[in-house]
């Protein structure tokens, strides 16, 4: 799928976040659910992987791919899904779950279904982008709360994943050390975009996601690498990124925070393609 749609789809989402004004759903739909570190995501979409709804809540369940509260995950799960219901007037009994790279999928499995629903594919995040952007050589970086995953692509096909435990959430850690504040504040601060000025302070982070790219990069010839993630979002890190691997293309979707609910969303979609 070419970028150009994905990004339309993307802005289409962003609008579409916890908006709760009931439409009438098609015949047929998609739900994906992921199950992040710092956010779980209820995404459903058409056939044609177009969005419908989305609905989203901050919460920090899940660590470094391992959920460590899962009554809670079971509860946001259970709330954004009846969210959807009530917008697309539809009853949803089955989803696409989604796990980082590296780690058990059984985990995000489990969630799924003590949230009384049937898991129809289980797919690891990064390549469910490669997947949706349909990738035929490159990769994909998807730096969310906890980590840093990536997938790499050859003539179509997933050759090789990977996943490290550095994301937002150690940007932010960094940026409570510097203020001397609380996690909650400098999330906050995080969010709002108001850390700009605090990038000489949290780059050594971004080089470090950085390293994580070139180490397992490093046997194989990528030209391009698409960025996925909410960390993604943060201004400047593309910079950070171009500088330390100044040798391949690094290609910023819109909004990167939902390009991997949207592709988990979309993986019947494209699951032919991969």
């Amino acid at each position: 799928m070419k970028l150009e749609l994905v990004n339309k789809r993307l802005q289409k989402f962003e609008r579409l976040v916890n908006d709760t004004t009931p439409v009438a759903a098609p015949e047929n739909w998609h739900v994906g659910i992921d199950l992040g570190t710092a956010n779980i995501v209820v995404t459903v979409t058409d056939e044609q992987g177009e969005p419908l709804a989305a609905f989203m809540e901050w919460a920090e369940v899940v660590r470094d791919g391992v959920v460590i509260d899962y009554i809670g995950a079971i509860d946001i799960v259970k709330k954004l899904v009846k969210q959807a219901n009530e917008k697309l007037q539809i009853e949803i009994t089955s989803a696409i779950a989604s796990f980082p790279p590296g780690t058990d999928p059984r985990i995000s499995r489990n969630v799924v279904e003590n949230s009384g629903l049937k898991v129809e594919a289980i797919i690891d995040e990064p390549s469910s982008v490669v997947r949706l952007l349909q990738i035929d050589e490159g990769a994909v970086v998807d730096i969310g709360g906890g980590t840093t995953g990536l997938s790499v692509a050859r003539e179509g096909k997933i050759i090789y994943t990977a996943d490290e435990p550095t994301g937002g959430h150690h940007v932010t850690l960094t940026i409570a050390g510097n203020r001397r504040i609380s996690f909650e504040e400098a999330e906050k601060i995080k969010r709002n975009g108001s850390a700009g000025t605090l990038m000489p302070v949290i780059e050594p982070v971004f080089r470090k996601m950085a390293d994580i790219v070139r180490l397992h990069l490093k046997s194989f010839d990528v030209k391009t690498i698409y960025l996925s993630g909410g960390t993604c979002c943060f201004p400047g890190i593309v910079n950070v990124l171009e500088q330390e691997i100044p040798d391949v293309r690094w290609i910023l979707p819109h909004q990167p925070l939902f390009l991997t609910p949207l592709a988990i969303a979309s993986y019947r979609t494209t699951q032919d393609s991969g």
